[in-house]
């Protein structure tokens, strides 16, 4: 299957023979991974930071 890298738009196939798929690259996928950092991307909407009681909680770094 032939998919275009989210962040340059080159063509490329999707396969398990490439380790940066859905990327073309390393570069690539560093890119947007710099991207979500900055907080130049993200996904709308409010965040939800409450733990629910039926939620597991991560046991302190003690």
């Amino acid at each position: 299957m032939k998919v275009k890298c989210p962040t340059c738009d080159k063509e490329i196939e999707y396969s398990t023979n490439n380790p940066y798929r859905p990327f073309c690259c390393e570069r690539c996928k560093l890119i947007d991974l710099g991207e979500w950092a900055s907080g130049e991307r993200y996904i709308a909407g409010e965040a939800d930071w409450s733990i629910g009681d039926d939620e597991p909680q991560d046991k302190p770094l003690h």
